[in-house]
């Protein structure tokens, strides 16, 4: 996958906006206001994606692509390479388990507003 394909990815999930609210280089991707994915135009080939602990430290073990996010909460955010040995069907798998761990986070009010969304 390049960071382009991975961009347009994350932007068909539901309710998914992007903007650059660090530098021109740090592209978010949210859902309902709430980070799920950085990605990193720079250098155009790693994403940060939130993860659950436990598999975040299975995976870290299993592929040299993944790694603790740089400037983020090492317990629950994952650096992903593109260009490692991470293949495009887990890049997916992980942007997916990423945004579904931002959403069972949502506040009840969020999750109705989310939930009515079509």
């Amino acid at each position: 996958m390049n960071v382009e394909s991975i961009r347009t990815y994350c932007l068909n999930k539901k309710a998914a906006t992007e903007c650059l609210p660090f530098d021109k280089y740090s592209l978010v991707i949210k859902v309902m206001g709430k980070m799920f994915a950085l990605i990193d135009l720079e250098s155009a080939n790693t994403i940060a994606l939130k993860c659950n602990p436990e598999k975040a430290i299975d995976l870290k073990e299993q592929y040299i692509g993944i790694k603790e996010a740089y400037h983020f909460n090492k317990k629950y955010w994952i650096d992903v390479s593109f260009d490692k040995d991470v293949n495009d069907k887990l890049i997916k798998s992980l942007i997916d388990h990423s945004y579904e761990e931002v959403i069972k986070k949502f506040t009840k009010k969020l999750k109705t507003e989310y939930d009515a969304i079509p």
